[in-house]
């Protein structure tokens, strides 16, 4: 079928303005245009713009060349690729159909020879034009169909908008009808055997049930009445709390509104949050450590040991003991290397950190003791000797809180080398990180509870001028000049260099007893009297980030492992929980916490369990000393 300039018109003409042949312009002093299929009016667009309005949208409008105004519309109309190629294939001249190919070979129909039945040329049939009796038949069936109702044609849409009632399927007698979480009342429960005037023998309470049911709360008792026997029902009185129990009832009907709660079917498994599997989280110490088939146990101190301390190489170890003697072990083999006599309790030892010193300090009584132990290199031993011997005294002695005492000739057989005596008896020692300076807690009410010295030069001095309450514990920040100061109730961080009070942390304890600092310095823990361990991440809050209770009494010591992920704390109820403390490099993800084992092995002794945990440098793992007397190893 070859395409004409009347069909172009056609395929460009908007089908939806059923006005026919009617000339368009005798629409041009109305607002309408036409009508569509449904009768409605076809309204013309606003035109507003003048020619300099249409000029520049010449200009801007990149399609305005393919852009046609739809007469029987009144609508801009953009040409598509196909309809533009088509118009100016007509303008050519061309054919409209694009496949249409007008030399094709032309189909001979009339052959030229003679054939048998020539074509005739008989009119043609009646029926080719008659109307179609079958196509009548259809549409009377259709009329008939839609004066039956059973053909519905298309009717016009109503563009009124609707209204209805939102209560309509409701029922109205309903009182409640309007509350759709309404739940109506329980009915009574029937009358049991309890309630029969005539009860089985089981029924009858006895004396003491009937004196323990007397004793009880109203709202504590099974039964509201005790169950009484008559011979018959004549005999029953009447009901003496019935007006009471109505009243009651009436009072649950309309004063006790009840409403459906939608709940959360929510599996309790999936509000646990997946921790991995502890053997996923190795190494980490399991048992206690065997040399030569037997379990490595330090036995020598015949009273409590109080505290323990590992040489920076791993291969010694140092205790300090109620029975006034501070032991030196080496580790691989349990054995004791040399026992050296204080006179008095050892409440805190602490091994130099510095790999190139040999010294260790401990407190006792009113001093600080500090050893040159005298094992391991010869050379190291000279040279921490040397080190102190250099020191030369200031021509002009100052005052100091703290006096420096060298030790005699025969205290220098026995290690010691150096003694700082103060007013007042010392709780604990720690080193700094470098190994110079050394930091004590004494147990005197004031400003004076710690106090700091430095090794190389021999000076003391007290770095606050108040107290904020009585200092349990102190500890050396591992990286940064922060003093971390634990009392009971709270742990302050101070900036050595600039002499101001840092951060404040507040644990939720009712006793501090202990304190750690991570290796890296943004998270410390500490223990409690209360049973709790309480890790704060110093760049999150002030508040703690876990609060773990694990253990089920008193906690005594908390320890952080130098290199692998994990931290350690030591209870009087004689366990040690050893537990994977991931911190990661990414500040938005938080610490893994996770308890991966429990340690047993200390007997409880005057109701004491682990006094001191100390893990080893370089292997994963962990001393701890208890009171009964003995320094127990677990790898």
């Amino acid at each position: 079928m070859v395409g004409t300039g009347a069909d172009v018109v056609t395929m460009l003409q908007d089908i939806r303005n059923t006005v026919g042949n009617v000339p368009l312009a005798w629409y041009d002093d109305f607002p309408h245009v036409g009508y569509d299929l449904d009768g409605k009016r076809i309204y013309k667009p606003l035109r507003t713009r003048d020619e300099l309005d249409q000029f520049l949208d010449k200009m801007d409008d990149p399609d305005f060349w393919r852009t046609v105004q739809d007469k029987m519309t009144g609508r801009d109309l953009r040409l598509t690729d196909e309809q533009v190629a088509l118009v100016q294939r007509l303008q050519r001249g061309q054919f409209g159909d694009l496949g249409f190919n007008p030399y094709e070979p032309a189909v001979d129909f009339f052959s030229g020879d003679v054939m048998i039945h020539p074509v005739t040329n008989r009119p043609a049939d009646k029926r080719s034009f008659i109307p179609s009796l079958i196509e009548k038949e259809k549409v009377s069936r259709m009329v008939h169909a839609i004066k039956m109702g059973w053909i519905k044609p298309r009717r016009p849409r109503d563009s009124t908008p609707s209204f209805y009632d939102l209560w309509a399927q409701e029922d109205p007698n309903a009182v409640l009808g309007r509350h759709k979480m309404h739940v109506p009342a329980p009915k009574l429960a029937l009358p049991g055997h309890a309630e029969s005037y005539n009860p089985p023998p089981e029924y009858l309470p006895t004396e003491e049930e009937r004196l323990a049911w007397m004793q009880q709360e109203p709202c504590e008792r099974k039964l509201n009445f005790l169950p009484q026997k008559f011979p018959s029902l004549r005999t029953v009185p009447a009901y003496g709390r019935f007006i009471q129990e109505r009243f009651e009832r009436c009072l649950d009907l309309y004063l006790c509104p009840r409403q459906r709660k939608m709940r959360v079917n929510v599996d309790p498994e999936d509000l646990i949050p997946k921790l991995p599997r502890p053997r996923d989280l190795q190494p980490f110490p399991v048992c206690q450590a065997l040399v030569s088939g037997e379990s490595e146990v330090y036995r020598g101190h015949s009273d409590l040991v109080r505290c323990l301390s590992v040489s920076p190489g791993g291969q010694w170890l140092a205790s300090g003991s109620d029975d006034g003697s501070l032991k030196l072990w080496e580790v691989a083999t349990a054995r004791c290397m040399k026992t050296v006599p204080v006179g008095g309790v050892v409440r805190s030892i602490a091994w130099n950190p510095n790999p190139a010193i040999c010294l260790v300090a401990a407190a006792t009584d009113d001093a600080v003791l500090l050893l040159n132990p005298a094992l391991g290199d010869r050379l190291l031993v000279g040279s921490t000797d040397q080190l102190l011997e250099a020191f030369t005294p200031p021509e002009e002695p100052t005052l100091q809180p703290a006096r420096w005492l060298e030790a005699s000739e025969e205290e220098r057989q026995g290690g010691l080398r150096l003694r700082i005596c103060h007013s007042k008896p010392v709780t604990q020692v720690t080193w700094h990180g470098r190994g110079d300076y050394l930091a004590v807690v004494l147990s005197s009410p004031g400003h004076t509870q710690v106090l700091i010295h430095q090794l190389s030069r021999r000076r003391s001095q007290s770095p606050f001028r108040r107290s904020h309450g009585q200092v349990q514990c102190v500890a050396f920040h591992p990286t940064r000049p922060f003093l971390l100061v634990a009392s009971q109730r709270s742990v302050r961080i101070y900036h050595l260099l600039r002499q101001e009070l840092t951060k404040k942390l507040m644990p939720n304890c009712k006793w501090v007893s202990s304190l750690a600092v991570h290796p890296a310095g943004d998270n410390i823990i500490c223990g409690s009297y209360d049973s709790k361990l309480v890790w704060f991440d110093l760049d999150l809050s002030t508040k703690p980030y876990k609060v773990l209770r694990h253990h089920k009494k008193a906690l005594r010591a908390v320890a952080f492992h130098p290199r692998y992920p994990l931290f350690a704390s030591g209870s009087d109820d004689g366990s040690v929980i050893v537990c994977h403390g991931m911190v990661y490099n990414d500040l938005l993800q938080n610490p893994l916490l996770v308890p991966v084992k429990v340690l047993k092995g200390h007997t409880l002794t005057r109701d004491l369990g682990v006094l001191d945990v100390a893990f080893h440098p370089t292997q994963p793992w962990i001393f701890s000393s208890g009171a009964d007397g003995t320094i127990r190893l677990f790898s």
